[in-house]
C-alpha cells in the first residue's frame, strides 16, 4: 500500500468521530466579532493588508469555508505556484510549444498518453466534444458550430445529468439522454448508438449508483468504434484514484482549481490522436472553436507546477492539518449550550473532510446569513435545517478562529 493510500486508510477509520480539545494546537481567543476587532488570525489579516485590493473597488473579501467553489473565485495557488506564475512573467515563450510540453510533462506523472491545458474542466468537455464530431478534418474543424453532415450526438446516461452537461452541446453537439433519473441498463445504453452518435459522454463520481460502470461504458463505447469522454473535474485523490481515472477513458477532463492550480485551469488527457485534434480546436488552432478559452503562459506554468506539488505532497500532512483547524473550531464552540461539533468524511475527495456544526433550535440559513453579513465576510454551507457545513480547504491560516468568534457571537446573541 502506497503512503498516500495509507493515509487515506488512516483517516477513514476516523469516520464520524468527534472532535477532541487534545488536537487544539491553541486557543480560540475571546475578542468580539466586529469590523475593528478581529481574532487572533483576524488581526494577522489586518496587519497583511488582507482583501485591501477588493476593498478599493467597494468589494468585500470573503473568508471561504465553502471548498473550491467558482463563486468565490476557486482555488488559494501555494506560494510556489505563485513565484512559478512571476517567473514565467518574465519572458514570453511559443505558445504552441508550450502547451505541447507542458501536456508532455502531465502525461509523463499520469501515465497517459498525451494531454492538453485548457481554461478549466468546462473547456476541456468543449474542446473534447468538438473533437470527437470532426475528427482531424480541418474542413470540419472549420465548420463548427454548424453540424451539418457530422455524427454529432453524443450518448449521456439521464441520472447522470448536472449542471455542467451543458459543455458538451456548445460546439452544436447533441446530448441524448438514456435511461431515467435513478438508472440506466448496459442494454439501454448500448442500444441508443446509432448513425449520428460521435461518442459516449460520462460523469465520475465515487458512488456510481444504479448508473452503468465506467469501464462497461467504455467498453460499449469501444464495441461501436466510439471514444467515451469522462469528467472527471474533482477527482484527483487519493493520488492512485487520480491516475486510474486519467487512464479511464479516451478523453478525460479535470479542473486545476481542485489542485489549487489557477482558478481558470484545467487538462484534458488520454489518447495522443485525439489530443491532438483538441489542440486544432484550441485557442492558437486555425479558425479555432475555442479561440476565445484562452490559458495565459503564467497560467500554464501555474498549473503544471501546482499537479507537481500535489502528486508529490505529504497528504497525510496536509490532512492533519485540516483536521487541526477543525479541532481549533470545535473547541471554540464546545462551552455553547446546543452545539454540537463532527467531522464527516467522504472517499475518494480532495477535501475529504467537512466539519458539521449542529446548531439546535437554530436555523442553518439564518446563521449563514449572519456570518456573511459580518466583518469580515465569512461563507459557510448549509446541511438540512440546523447544521452549518465548513470547508478547511480553502481556509488560510488563521482564519478557524475568526470563524469560531463569529459563531460564538451570532449564538450567544
Amino acid at each position: 500500500m502506497d503512503e498516500n493510500r495509507m493515509a487515506f486508510t488512516q483517516v477513514s477509520l476516523l469516520t464520524r468521530f468527534k472532535i477532541r480539545s487534545h488536537l487544539l494546537l491553541r486557543k480560540v481567543p475571546n475578542d468580539n466579532y466586529s469590523s475593528d476587532n478581529y481574532s487572533q488570525g483576524g488581526n494577522l489579516m489586518a496587519n497583511t493588508g488582507w482583501g485591501n485590493v477588493y476593498k478599493k473597488l467597494g468589494a468585500r473579501p470573503v473568508i471561504n469555508a465553502t471548498g473550491n467553489q467558482t463563486v468565490r473565485g476557486g482555488s488559494t495557488p501555494s506560494p510556489a505556484v505563485r513565484d512559478a506564475m512571476r517567473q514565467a512573467d518574465e519572458s514570453y515563450v511559443e505558445m504552441e510549444e508550450l502547451l505541447e510540453k507542458s501536456g508532455q510533462f502531465i502525461a509523463e506523472r499520469l501515465g497517459v498518453e498525451d494531454a492538453y491545458i485548457t481554461a478549466g474542466c468546462y473547456t476541456a468537455l468543449v474542446l473534447a466534444s468538438a473533437t470527437v464530431m470532426t475528427g482531424s478534418d480541418p474542413d470540419k474543424c472549420a465548420q463548427l458550430p454548424d453540424t451539418t453532415g457530422l455524427k454529432d450526438e453524443i450518448v449521456f446516461q439521464k441520472m447522470q445529468h448536472y449542471s455542467y452537461d451543458r459543455a458538451f452541446t456548445i460546439p452544436g453537439s447533441k446530448l441524448i439522454n438514456v435511461g431515467d433519473e435513478n438508472a440506466c441498463t448496459a442494454d439501454e445504453l448500448s442500444d441508443a448508438i446509432g448513425e449520428n452518435t460521435a461518442a459516449l459522454a460520462y460523469l465520475i463520481q465515487p458512488n456510481q449508483g444504479k448508473a452503468v460502470p465506467l469501464e462497461q461504458a467504455v467498453e460499449i463505447a469501444h464495441a461501436h468504434e466510439l471514444p467515451l469522454i469522462a469528467d472527471a473535474a474533482s477527482q484527483i485523490y487519493p493520488l492512485d484514484y487520480f491516475r486510474r481515472n486519467a487512464q479511464s477513458a479516451d478523453l478525460v477532463c479535470f479542473g486545476g482549481k481542485y489542485f489549487n492550480a489557477p482558478h481558470s485551469t484545467g487538462f484534458v488527457c488520454g489518447r495522443k490522436e485525439l489530443i491532438e485534434i483538441v489542440r486544432r480546436h484550441g485557442f492558437i488552432g486555425p479558425r479555432p472553436v475555442g479561440r476565445g478559452m484562452k490559458v495565459d503562459r503564467q497560467e500554464i506554468i501555474g498549473l503544471v507546477t501546482a499537479i507537481d506539488i500535489w502528486l508529490s505532497t505529504d497528504h497525510n500532512k496536509r490532512l492533519k492539518e485540516q483536521d487541526a483547524r477543525y479541532a481549533a473550531l470545535a473547541q471554540g464552540l464546545e462551552n455553547l449550550e446546543g452545539v454540537s461539533c463532527e467531522v464527516r468524511y467522504q472517499e475518494n475527495s480532495h477535501t475529504l473532510s467537512n466539519l458539521h456544526v449542529t446548531c439546535s433550535g437554530k436555523e442553518a440559513a439564518e446563521l449563514a446569513g449572519g456570518l456573511d453579513a459580518g466583518t469580515p465576510r465569512i461563507k459557510v454551507n448549509t446541511h438540512g435545517k440546523d447544521t452549518l457545513v465548513i470547508n478547511a480547504y480553502t481556509l488560510n491560516a488563521g482564519e478557524e478562529y475568526i470563524i469560531a468568534n463569529a459563531l460564538q457571537h451570532l449564538l450567544r446573541g
